[in-house]
């Protein structure tokens, strides 16, 4: 697929260019974060309306001829979808695709780190929320961090870099522990994202955070970390670096300090729903128009039609309990 100069690059009604699509593979996960899902929650997505590889990429496919060039598998747990390195291989090879990555909470990572490295995807996003045994168990529901550091240096011997950490701080759970994450990732080289946990589902609303935006400045005084003033990528990560290079550390502060005015992303879900924003319910079900017999034009008309009704923005400080569905159902 080769885009055509004529074709309209997809601009919200802010003037925002949207370049970025996450595409969830599936909504299973083999963890229970506490911010992410409950304990015993069933109401996943029936297998029978997953896309397929194929619909996937013919979507993601209709998608990158309207100028989307870069993409994120997620879940769920993108590495519970059987086939996930075919499908990689099948849009890494998308004409017009710029950048493949993939986000893992890393308890399957070791045995597939090589293969994904081989399909194409060049970065890796690995929630760690605890390098200790016993709160990483209590946060995740599983006794399984051993599991993900075997991930993570199996993803640095397969030559993924830059590997990104993302680490969910919650208050009076984990946030001591930040400090003790930031010399690991400088140890291995990693960039370590503190992430403010959102109120999106009941387990999102149950879970305290802190104000990170001044929890970064005092770490990168305490680090000796430089301001970037470029950043990585157009993503919401305000970003320091060791200034003997390696190491990053970013802080996502969708709660005090918003960035959606630069917002250049859309997620796809595992049966095709279109989120025009993470903190709305704006969607248009592509999967359903896609398996009604909807052509590629059909479809790409959809699209166009989706981002022109893009809200502003998420409403999670005055509305927070207006998300009811789960983190895993939209896809990270």
């Amino acid at each position: 697929m080769n885009a055509d100069p004529a074709t309209p690059a997809l601009i919200d009604p802010f003037g925002r260019r949207i370049d970025y699509l996450r595409v969830s593979v599936t909504d299973r996960c083999d963890l229970r974060c506490t911010y992410c899902l409950p304990k015993g929650f069933k109401g996943f997505e029936e297998p029978a309306n997953w896309l397929s590889h194929a619909e996937m990429s013919r979507l993601v496919g209709l998608f990158v001829l309207l100028g989307v060039a870069k993409l994120r598998l997620t879940g769920g747990e993108p590495l519970l979808r059987r086939g996930i390195s075919e499908l990689a291989g099948r849009l890494a090879a998308l004409p017009g695709l710029r950048d493949l990555s993939l986000s893992s909470n890393g308890t399957q990572l070791a045995r597939h780190a090589a293969e994904l490295k081989a399909a194409g995807v060049q970065r890796l996003n690995i929630s760690l929320d605890s390098l200790d045994e016993g709160c990483f168990a209590r946060i995740t529901g599983r006794d399984c961090l051993a599991d993900v550091l075997d991930g993570l240096m199996a993803a640095k011997q397969a030559g993924f870099a830059p590997i990104k950490l993302n680490m969910v701080v919650q208050a009076g759970v984990n946030e001591v522990e930040v400090e003790r994450m930031v010399a690991f990732a400088i140890e291995h080289g990693f960039v370590l994202r503190l992430i403010e946990p959102m109120p999106i589902g009941d387990s999102g609303r149950a879970t305290a955070g802190i104000d990170l935006s001044q929890l970064g400045q005092r770490l990168a005084q305490r680090f000796a970390l430089i301001p970037e003033l470029k950043g990585q990528g157009a993503g919401p990560a305000r970003y320091w670096t060791a200034s003997q290079g390696g190491m990053s550390l970013g802080v996502i502060t969708p709660m005090s300090q918003h960035f959606c005015a630069a917002c250049n992303r859309v997620r796809l879900s595992v049966d095709g729903t279109l989120y025009l924003c993470l903190g709305q319910e704006d969607k248009v079900a592509l999967g359903a128009q896609l398996r009604a017999g909807a052509s590629d034009a059909e479809l790409r008309a959809a699209i166009v039609a989706a981002i022109a009704v893009k809200p502003e923005r998420h409403e999670f400080n005055t509305a927070p309990s207006k998300i009811i569905r789960f983190m895993s159902q939209t896809g990270g």
